[in-house]
This record gives structure tokens, C-alpha cells and sequence, in this order.
């Protein structure tokens, strides 16, 4: 009996615990590095772009987002939508550039965008970390 007990207890413990929503305090930030990514800073991405004119720029956040401004000849990608299968309909070669940002270091879906885009054996994927964030601290144009 008292067993079953501390079972009972143990499941209702883990059952809110599961509950709890995501705040500010308890979500993780974006990893500092992704395996198979080059990391670049806002003078990197332009620096890129200009250098390699065909460079796709994809924004991994959820397309309502844009409204609120997205960097130049970038195309809207949500992570939530990004897989093998929509990558090689805007990346036609495993060896095409491409860049992905989100809105910062506190935004994991353009790491999740990466993570997807080395998994299907994309070699040259650029990651944005500091994204729409940093973007706008050093005061860079975004489009709306």
C-alpha cells in the first residue's frame, strides 16, 4: 500500500512538472556552436552575401514574425516547416550556400534549421546566431 502510494505521488509530481509553462527563467538559449555550421556575427552575413551574391538567406522564424521586419532577400522558412524535402526545393545543390537566422541567441529555431540542413547533407550552412537581434542593435536596415 504505502507503495503505491509513493508511486501515486511520484506520477502527480512528474505530472506538474511536465505542466510548468516556458518562461524567460527555465528556456534554453541557443547553443554557441552546431556542428557541420559556420557561426556568423551581422558583418559576417553581409560580408557573405556580398562576396557570394547566390547565398540563400533563410529566416527560421514563423512567417507572422516577418511583419515586424526581416533582413533583405532573405525567404521565409519556418523551422517548424523545414525538412529534407522543402530544403531541396530552395537549395538545389548539397554544396550551395545558405544562411539561417531567427531572432537571436534566446530563438532555437534557426538552429534547429541548421541541425536539419547538415543532417541532409548540406555543406556549406552559415548559422546566424545573434539573428534579428543583434541585426538591429547595430541598427541594419530590416524590411517590412
Amino acid at each position: 500500500m504505502e507503495r503505491t502510494i509513493r508511486i501515486g505521488c511520484l506520477a502527480l509530481w512528474l505530472g506538474l512538472a511536465w505542466a510548468v509553462p516556458a518562461t524567460a527563467d527555465n528556456r534554453d538559449l541557443s547553443p554557441e556552436s552546431i556542428d557541420g555550421a559556420m557561426r556568423v556575427d551581422a558583418e559576417g552575413l553581409i560580408d557573405l552575401h556580398t562576396e557570394h551574391p547566390e547565398l540563400l538567406i533563410i529566416d527560421a522564424r514563423l512567417a507572422g514574425d516577418r511583419k515586424f521586419g526581416y533582413i533583405e532577400d532573405s525567404i521565409s522558412l519556418p523551422d517548424t516547416e523545414t525538412s529534407c524535402d522543402t530544403l531541396s526545393t530552395f537549395i538545389p545543390e548539397p554544396d550551395s550556400l545558405v544562411a539561417f537566422y531567427c531572432n537571436g541567441p534566446k530563438c532555437g529555431r534557426s538552429a534547429n534549421s541548421v541541425r536539419i540542413a547538415v543532417r541532409c547533407g548540406y555543406r556549406k550552412v552559415y548559422w546566424f546566431r545573434g539573428g534579428i537581434e543583434e541585426w538591429s542593435a547595430k541598427q541594419y536596415p530590416l524590411l517590412r
